[in-house]
């Protein structure tokens, strides 16, 4: 028999039951399931989580379930949708929440939490770029009260306590929040008399009422009131909230509404490579240091955001094609060419300094000169070193320094000795030191090693260039104005990464992009591309710190090429093009699938179609020349090529050894594009990992060897080329981001933006929305196949729009290069269908810059070459040579650098104060907002739609017929 008094010492637990309420339209097959941090919700293993049940309440579909937990239980917590198996099919975007049962509930109460689904967008308050630079004057106040703490009694049966709590990151110097509705205790729509909420911190305001039962349904919505009287109430309809009033309804209601529903903040930006900015102390390229003047500017100018491409090490060769900045020698190490050699010592000798005076002068050209940049920085950069290397290196920054990046900055220190003792980063040819090994390396970094100056010189250009840049992004902060960073698809494939790191990289493939508007060909960038499942196996570890040293630096960044994380355009190592290649992952064409459509040949197919005709329409008379060095006849008038040069990369050492020995007198060039034509003749691409399966080559309609199909094969291969590139990848490419993305995303506080250009898969969009990724925009570049120039004021929110990019033609060069496309654009976006001036003139920048400021887009951000454009004297210099990149050229020479300082630029009050007032008269926020603005009109409402119909004429032309509407 049991002793019950064993038990009569026990205190019984105080239980509080706690329920879940969220709205949320599910498909046939899925739930929701909460998922938390402590075990009654799983401990992070959602298939433990509590699975919500559905029902329907007017028109909603709300999800709900319970649990019993004791009083002052926490936990964080997030929703997730299932399959039957409780499989996650899609998560919360947003910051974990946070249930607080309220302290001094009674046993047996009810507390119910209403939730609101939290999209990916939901989080961008709190990344850094707006947290710590943007709003970072919010984020500093006084906490008031405990998350969660509830400040009323429930000491009525006919009555609940409502706690309000709502998300307002934004919010002025001596802005309260408050709650007003239906109820006479939100004081019936005045908001004097209505509930002032508390400071709980993250951005939350939370209050608490005892509300009663009668008043339900409660009509209320959240408002601000200022120190000086002004109150701005939240827009859309009213919020309403309906509780359960028998007896087994709740007692506690906590309302988490989300954000405040506020106009969406939207700001703008001036987008400039580090090596193009020019002050008047830079050694022949922008430095670090120039970024205070820059960013001095951008505030000047009402800009929020300063955008560079990456600033990363690419010293691969050595000379010039190292201009390439998305090239990466190492993806944490910074780039030498940045470093201010002033700024490496307080006690340089006159010598010295009279050497920097020198180069200073010699490197002031029109264009970056890369190799004499860097050769002579490092050199100078060398005796700085050999004087002061005891006092630095001994110092306890320096040994912080150190101690923080050993890991990656022990092998890149490592890897640059060993490229020059080898004479080429190629680290195969490294003899004993081509496998990556840490005790090869702890010998090679030793402080014994008869090279370790050697090692700790590159120690110390990384140390100081440290240096350098934090100063300069710290003082972004306090302007607040973003550093928003680049982040690379790829990395050279003889870099740091690559040796230290093989098993992460497919070393026989190489990335690039299909054709698409860059080039018809295709684009091949030489990277390796990634082995993704091998990533996987650390939950990528690898991203994580390149995303962490990253966040050093910057609060925001732009996700290079974001295709490549749902899918890459792998292509074989021997290619030299962008265009035979595939997607990776990807689901091919199987052997037995085509057979089932009576496709056979597969030789034929997906080996180059050669025939003597088409030999004698390339090459003319020359022809049996050509086949004599480059093809067997293998059956009549049916050629292949040579095994010496049956590949691109063959073809064209092949034939640059014919000219040298000037056995070819003909055009190279056009002999290498007619060849390679001739190679990429095929339908399909045979895997060379899995002869069984076969892709359909891009563009396959307009080959030769399509086009010499039967009609029936040819639909066949119409109708597979569909499937294959739009249709059966899909779920497999959202499934592949949806691994690796969240990855990235949350390994930093970063304001992420992705870079989505090109041929885009219809998953793409939709999973860049989820997880709150902002999108890019550029006007000649429209994402909807029926415009030719994109509509900005039809932009979504979460994009970042901008006339031109570094991958393209300026504003200025686009409008003066094709006469055709200028008066399309003149008729189609201006509305004008008289002739358009040939030249860009201010009038035309200012009427497309004002396009985009006018934009829904959160971001507008502009090259600081169609910035200058505004003004006539700085278009002296030809259009085309302030492009920054040419993307059909492997080897361009990226050298671009703006004709005047920055000092000059900052002088220049007209042309800051036109910038401003294009970005305060687009109600775009920008630093400083709430002060006194000199120089600066803001126009009211009845003057600015007056403005919005003023006529800007165009210089030495017909007023009548050639004013633009500013629209």
């Amino acid at each position: 028999m049991v002793n019950l008094g064993l038990f009569s010492e026990i205190k019984p637990v105080v239980s509080v039951n706690v329920r879940f309420r969220i709205p949320y339209y599910t498909q046939w097959g899925q739930s929701l399931v909460v998922g938390g941090s402590e075990p009654v919700l799983g401990s992070g293993n959602v298939k433990k989580g509590l699975l919500l049940t559905p029902f329907h309440e007017g028109d909603e579909l709300i999800w709900g379930g319970s649990l019993t937990v004791p009083t002052g239980f926490q936990s964080e917590y997030s929703y997730y949708v299932v399959d039957d198996q409780k499989n996650v099919l899609r998560w919360e975007g947003g910051n974990k929440r946070k249930l607080v049962v309220p302290e001094g509930v009674e046993n047996g109460k009810v507390v119910e939490f209403h939730d609101l689904w939290q999209n990916g967008s939901d989080s961008l308050p709190f990344k850094s770029a707006f947290k710590n630079v943007i709003f970072h004057k919010s984020s500093s106040l006084a906490i008031e009260k405990r998350l969660g703490a509830i400040q009323n009694k429930l000491d009525r049966d006919d009555s609940v306590i409502v706690q309000f709590k709502i998300c307002c990151p934004n919010i002025a110097e001596g802005t309260s929040i408050y709650v007003i509705g239906s109820s006479l205790e939100l004081g019936k729509w005045k908001v004097h008399d209505g509930l002032k909420l508390n400071y709980s911190g993250e951005s939350v305001w939370e209050g608490d009422c005892l509300i009663p039962k009668a008043a339900f349904p409660l009509k209320y919505k959240y408002c601000k009131y200022g120190k000086n009287g002004n109150f701005s109430l939240e827009y859309g309809s009213n919020r309403e909230v309906t509780v359960d009033i028998s007896a087994s309804g709740p007692n506690y209601v906590v309302l988490s509404d989300g954000m405040m529903r506020e106009m969406p903040w939207r700001g703008a930006g001036v987008a400039i490579p580090m090596f193009s900015v020019r002050s008047e102390d830079d050694v022949g390229v922008g430095e670090f240091v120039d970024l205070k003047l820059v960013v001095d500017w951008a505030v000047d100018s009402g800009f929020h955001l300063l955008q560079l491409l990456p600033i990363n090490d690419t010293s691969v060769h050595k000379m010039w094609w190292d201009s390439y900045p998305y090239s990466s020698l190492s993806v944490f190490a910074l780039h030498p060419l940045y470093l201010r050699l002033q700024r490496l010592s307080e006690n340089i000798p006159d010598d010295i300094n009279q050497e920097i005076q020198r180069a200073k002068k010699d490197l002031d050209g029109k264009n970056v000169d890369y190799d004499g940049t860097m050769t002579t920085k490092l050199s100078i950069a060398k005796k700085i070193f050999d004087l002061e290397k005891d006092s630095i290196l001994n110092s306890d920054s320096f040994k912080n320094f150190l101690s923080k990046n050993e890991e990656w900055l022990k092998p890149y220190a490592a890897f640059c000795f060993l490229r020059d003792f080898f004479e080429t980063s190629d680290h195969s040819q490294w003899g004993t030191f081509s496998q990556f090994s840490k005790a090869k390396l702890e010998k090679l970094v030793s402080e014994n090693g008869f090279h370790y100056d050697i090692i700790c010189f590159h120690y110390y250009i990384q140390y100081h260039l440290h240096l350098q840049l934090s100063e300069a992004a710290e003082y972004g902060k306090e302007k607040g104005v973003v550093l928003k960073g680049d982040l690379p698809i790829g990395v050279d494939k003889n870099s740091v990464d690559t040796w230290v790191y093989p098993n992460l990289f497919r070393m026989n493939t190489s990335t690039g992009a299909p054709p698409d508007y860059f080039d018809k060909n295709g684009q091949n960038w030489g990277f390796p591309t990634y082995n993704w499942e091998e990533m996987s196996k650390d939950n990528y570890a690898w991203w994580r710190a390149r995303l962490s040293q990253m966040a050093n630096y910057f609060t925001a960044y732009r996700i290079d090429h974001i295709l490549g994380f749902f899918r890459i355009w792998e292509l074989p190592a021997h290619a030299m093009t962008g265009l035979v290649g595939k997607f990776r992952p990807s689901i091919p064409l199987s052997q037995e699938e085509l057979e089932k459509e009576g496709i056979w040949d597969f030789d034929r197919l997906s080996k180059p179609y050669i025939r003597q005709k088409f030999l004698q329409e390339k090459f003319g008379p020359l022809w049996t020349v050509i086949a004599s060095y480059f093809m067997n006849e293998f059956k009549k008038n049916h050629y292949e090529f040579k095994d010496d040069c049956n590949t691109e990369k063959k073809i064209l050492a092949k034939l640059k050894s014919l000219v040298e020995r000037k056995l070819l007198l003909e055009n190279e060039d056009k002999l290498r594009r007619d060849l390679f034509d001739l190679v990429q003749n095929i339908v399909l691409i045979r895997d060379p990992e899995d002869a069984k399966s076969f892709y359909p080559r891009f563009n396959l309609e307009d080959t030769s060897s399509f086009n010499d199909l039967d009609e029936n094969s040819k639909n066949i291969f119409r109708r597979l080329y569909y499937d294959y590139y739009f249709h059966r990848q899909e779920t497999l490419w959202r499934q592949n981001a949806m691994k690796t993305l969240p990855a990235l995303l949350n390994s930093s506080d970063m304001l992420a933006c992705g870079e989505d250009l090109g041929l885009i898969p219809s998953c793409v969009h939709p999973v860049m929305q989820e997880l709150g990724l902002i999108g890019l925009r550029i006007q000649r570049m429209p994402s909807e196949a029926d415009l030719e120039f994109g509509i900005p004021s039809q932009y979504d929110y979460m994009t970042v729009c901008a006339p031109s990019c570094h991958d393209c033609s300026t504003l200025r060069a686009w409008w003066e290069e094709d006469e055709d496309r200028r008066r399309s654009f003149f008729k189609t976006m201006i509305g004008s269908d008289s002739l358009p001036p040939e030249k860009c003139v201010p009038e035309i920048v200012h009427f497309v810059l004002r396009q985009h400021v006018e934009s829904p887009s959160m971001w507008a951000i502009f090259p600081l070459q169609d910035l200058l454009a505004l003004k006539e004297e700085y278009t002296t210099r030809p259009a085309t040579e302030e492009t920054i990149n040419d993307p059909t050229n492997p080897k361009h020479y990226w050298r671009f650098r703006v004709h005047v300082t920055m000092e000059s630029l900052l002088k220049d009050t007209d042309l800051t104060a036109t910038i401003k007032g294009l970005v305060c008269l687009s109600a775009r926020s920008y630093p400083g907002q709430g002060e006194a603005q000199p120089g600066v009109a803001v126009v009211p409402p009845k003057q600015q739609i007056a403005g919005e119909q003023e006529k800007i004429r165009l210089p030495n032309q017909d007023p009548k017929i050639t004013s633009i509407a500013v629209l």
